[in-house]
């Protein structure tokens, strides 16, 4: 099951519409191997999925185990009544659908056990030994599931997720350990408790690290020298005109329609910005597509008759939305999430041909050239007046055309190309992928026999304060 292809990698087709790209990039592709692919959103999860894709792409040549996220007690109470949630039960507690082959070669896969939420203890020590318990509740049923399915040598790719997944690399069988970093989620108020120290911990030990930015890169470098940046792909055969009537849900919007697809939260969405367009260019309808969070503050833009939310739409029919748009837009808040996050949301915007106005990052400096890149907000309003003021220029077919080429040269497979790249190399050197070993033997009995002294005294104190006093 060990095999490694190399490839020159010239797809005719795709090199004669994609001026710029390197014809002579050799691409190495991991091939006829198996993949654990532990992910920290659902499958069933309706917005795009950069996971999802990999394992689409990977499960092409390989053999892939999709890892659901399992379920946890508050999402229990949280969720009461979802039938998502009710089906998700029926697989933990009567095997209902939890490994099912979506294509050949992939599988998901519902880990058939319930996780104890734990963010909220604040003493570290009793926070990891919690978290211990959890993940060899997870690591069991991914090493049933894979003895099943008779996977060997495998490649475990842990999904951003460094508290269910801090310990995986040691309790799951497998031969190389890959963490996948995509987004800085430190920057989640939820996780700056324990994040920041698991992440730094789990960085260091991982066998590798790929990300989808070079910012992202940069930041795993600190930890561990074998990070490497695997670009982002992109599924875009659905992203092209569909030159249908408008969905009846903006028919009656008039153009010229200024849009955004995509999660409108508080720490992604910046809601100033939006109130700014909508004042400075009151001729234009501000179109918002997506789920929309509960700190994301709706009711400061109740009063623009001009912006208008739309509920959330399967990723198959955005298409048929964008292409009503004039012109697409991401004005993302800066933070430590935002700066270093590739939004695929612009190469599906440019997919379509469509002009695009976007805040200003270090991930987005790779647009330069092909999107209107602005500092704040005037310069925002200024590069949306620019473009409607010259469609000739800027939404001529010629300009179309050059945009939708430059989107087509993020694919997946360039991605899981470069992804191949970096486990050769890591494997020519021979560094860190020794496999599955109890690391950490001698310290995690201290930890955990601390955690349970000092929770036995905790509760011998109370007994004894309820008894005396």
């Amino acid at each position: 099951m060990n095999q490694i292809i190399k490839l020159n990698w010239r797809s005719p087709d795709q090199v004669a519409r994609q001026p710029g790209h390197r014809q002579d990039m050799d691409y190495t592709f991991i091939k006829n191997r198996d993949f654990i692919l532990f992910s920290s959103q659902p499958w069933e999860a309706d917005l795009g999925s950069n996971f999802k894709d990999i394992a689409r792409e990977l499960a092409k040549f390989n053999r892939v185990l999709f890892v659901n996220r399992a379920l946890d007690r508050v999402s229990l109470i949280k969720d009461k009544g979802n039938p998502e949630l009710t089906g998700r039960l029926a697989s933990v507690s009567m095997g209902i659908n939890s490994l099912e082959e979506i294509q050949p070669g992939l599988w998901i896969f519902n880990p058939r056990t319930i996780l104890e939420s734990i963010n909220w203890i604040p003493v570290p020590v009793i926070h990891d030994m919690f978290n211990r318990l959890n993940n060899r509740r997870l690591a069991n049923q991914i090493n049933k599931t894979t003895a099943q399915l008779g996977f060997t040598d495998a490649i475990l790719i842990n999904d951003n997720d460094f508290i269910r997944g801090r310990y995986l690399k040691e309790m799951v069988t497998c031969t190389t350990y890959i963490f996948y970093k995509r987004d800085d989620m430190l920057g989640i108020k939820y996780f700056q408790r324990h994040g920041p120290r698991l992440q730094a911990e789990l960085l260091k030990e991982a066998d590798m690290v790929a990300t989808n930015s070079a910012y992202l890169a940069d930041i795993a470098r600190v930890y561990n020298q074998n990070s490497f940046d695997i670009g982002q792909g992109c599924d875009l055969d659905i992203f092209h005109l569909t030159q249908t009537a408008a969905p009846v849900d903006i028919l009656d919007i008039k153009k010229p329609v200024i849009g955004y697809t995509g999660y409108i939260s508080a720490w992604r969405i910046d809601v100033d910005m939006i109130k700014y367009l909508a004042e400075r260019l009151p001729a234009c309808n501000f179109v918002l597509i997506g789920p929309v969070d509960v700190l994301f503050r709706t009711d400061t833009l109740k009063e623009f008759r001009n912006i208008h939310f739309i509920s959330s739409k399967p990723p198959s029919e955005l298409p048929q939305y964008i292409d009503h748009f004039d012109i697409c837009i991401n004005p993302q808040v800066l933070n430590a999430i935002t700066i270093g996050n590739y939004p695929r949301k612009i190469d599906e915007y440019l997919a379509m041909g469509k002009p695009v106005v976007a805040t200003k990052t270090e991930a987005m400096e790779l647009f330069d050239g092909h999107v209107w890149l602005c500092n704040d907000k005037v310069m925002f309003a200024e590069s949306i007046r620019e473009i409607l003021a010259n469609p000739g220029k800027f939404m001529s077919q010629q300009a179309r055309d050059k945009r939708i080429q430059f989107a087509r040269t993020h694919t997946w497979e360039s991605s899981m190309g470069r992804l191949g790249n970096a486990y050769l190399q890591l494997k020519r050197n021979d560094l860190k992928t020794t496999g599955k070993k109890e690391t950490h033997g001698l310290s995690a009995k201290l930890q955990q026999t601390a955690a349970i002294l000092f929770v036995v005294a905790y509760l011998l104190f109370v007994y004894i304060k309820f008894i005396f006093y």
